[in-house]
């Protein structure tokens, strides 16, 4: 009962936090971008809280439990992202004008098929992010009350649906600039309680490590392929890259008044996230010593907030859960917020250029596709889904973006080519993957973590196609304002 009132209160105050930015979200800029007056402190701390998903909160320690130390490379990649981000393409993007990445394209290519393109790209980008943000939800939920997993997700669907459907980009921002700081508090918190907790007596026998030589390698082995080195790089680059090439944290950037402005978001949101990754690695340690039945029976994302209660038996272990729960519920909703902002403005606005009445009931429209994706998806490891998401992002994005900034040479039958064989290769790789056994080696990395060949591929195919045509008369003029201070 503690976790659900817990849960329930920052449901509450969730919704009248958003509730402030009802009133301001009147025209598309509003809705979608905020107008373009978030301060940077409060820009760098809603990207952070959307940033910080199920992924980072249940699913990193969850890894990390069954897999190894190795699995704390997604935490590096997920950081050093927004280095890449701040390097090239932050300041570019806001002087671009744009609102999303279709607009983006539309402005550098100047085709409307390609604005349609990257809009359909946008939207399996989104769902696949979306639906480990809403499974985490379920099983949190079903975990402190016993609830059945469908009413978490159909629950967090609403409220987030609602919230946003709203109030848009503004309402976004400050919701998810409380989120991180309740997920920094509730889940620091607890971690620092537990390890000082564990460290009494014969538990602290427990914590000389009764690991094995696989689980404490420094490399990522994904379930056993024998491939640790590529599979490490793979995740790296998938994380880094599609950090780039992410809709929503794209989107954020516009929501900045310079382009100065936006690089020290990116700079700030490197310090929150290094801050936070501390944190998934300490329940995912005391996870091996105290709850490693949970490997044997496929809930691993559930240790964050099993721990509590194996650790410190009673009132104090309930208090403890329901704070774990309240901060990995945090997630969910920021995040969710964050997706649903950028899906509707792939289904609405980049597709038919809607109106904000149009873009509302998109992201009710896009809230529901996802839930319903989410419901048969229990079985799937977040991190797994999410880096999916990262992957497909890091193959069609990235090269777009970094490409058409930083190239002139840049045609629209390269973008679009390059868009189509990331899209498909990352995609039917990660499908592949869940249909197929490839069997321990190489070939299970390269389908479950496809980036390593994807992402180059793409690259390639849109330098490949471009090099044999003309770019855009106007191609020269765009790439100089992208790098203009004014």
């Amino acid at each position: 009962m503690i976790g659900l009132a817990a849960i329930g209160l920052l449901f509450v105050v969730s919704v009248v936090i958003g509730a402030y930015g009802v009133r301001a979200a009147r025209t598309t800029p509003d809705f979608l971008v905020a107008s373009q007056r978030v301060a940077p402190g409060w820009n760098a701390m809603a990207i952070a809280g959307e940033y910080v998903s199920a992924a980072s909160v249940l699913g990193l320690a969850g890894l990390m439990l069954k897999n190894g130390v190795g699995t704390l490379w997604y935490a590096v990649g997920f950081t050093a992202g927004y280095v890449a981000v701040a390097a090239l393409v932050a300041g570019p993007m806001r002087r671009s004008g744009a609102y999303t990445v279709p607009d983006f394209a539309d402005y550098r290519l100047g085709s409307e098929r390609i604005r349609k393109l990257c809009a359909v790209i946008v939207l399996v980008i989104m769902w696949l992010y979306l639906v480990p943000q809403f499974k985490g939800a379920g099983m949190v939920l079903h975990a402190v009350s016993g609830t059945p997993y469908w009413v978490g997700v159909v629950l967090a669907g609403l409220v987030v649906s609602v919230s946003i459907a709203a109030g848009g980009m503004r309402s976004a921002t400050y919701v998810q600039a409380f989120h991180y700081g309740v997920k920094l508090l509730f889940i620091a918190v607890p971690a620092i309680f537990l390890v000082v907790h564990a460290g009494g007596g014969a538990r602290a026998e427990a914590l000389r490590f009764d690991v094995d030589d696989d689980w404490s390698r420094p490399l990522l082995d994904l379930d056993g392929s024998g491939a640790p080195l590529l599979a490490t790089w793979s995740v790296l680059l998938a994380t880094t890259l599609g950090a780039v090439g992410l809709p929503h944290v794209i989107m954020r950037f516009h929501t900045s008044p310079t382009a100065r402005a936006a690089r020290r978001v990116a700079v700030g949101v490197i310090v929150l996230l290094g801050v936070f990754y501390l944190f998934p690695a300490v329940y995912g340690l005391l996870g091996r010593v105290f709850t490693p039945e949970l490997v044997h029976g496929g809930d691993t994302d559930m240790v964050t907030v099993v721990l509590p209660g194996e650790i410190v038996p009673g009132a104090w272990g309930s208090l403890l859960t329901a704070v774990v729960a309240a901060g990995a519920f945090a997630a969910f909703l920021s995040t969710s917020s964050g997706l649903l902002m950028a899906l509707a403005g792939g289904l609405s606005h980049d597709l038919s250029r809607a109106t904000v009445p149009r873009l509302r009931w998109a992201v009710v429209a896009g809230a529901t596709v996802a839930v319903a994706l989410s419901l048969p998806a229990r079985s799937v490891d977040i991190n797994v889904a999410v880096g999916w998401a990262f992957a497909v992002a890091a193959s069609t994005f990235c090269p777009l973006l970094v490409l058409g900034i930083w190239w002139r040479g840049l045609t629209t039958a390269g973008a679009a080519s390059g868009l189509a064989t990331g899209v498909c290769a990352a995609t039917g790789a990660a499908l592949a993957s869940v249909l197929t056994d490839g069997g321990p080696g190489w070939l299970v990395v390269l389908l479950a973590q496809p980036a390593a060949w994807t992402v180059p591929l793409a690259f390639a195919v849109m330098v490949g196609v471009s090099l044999r045509g003309t770019p855009p008369e106007w191609a020269e003029r765009a790439v100089l304002r992208l790098h203009l201070p004014g």
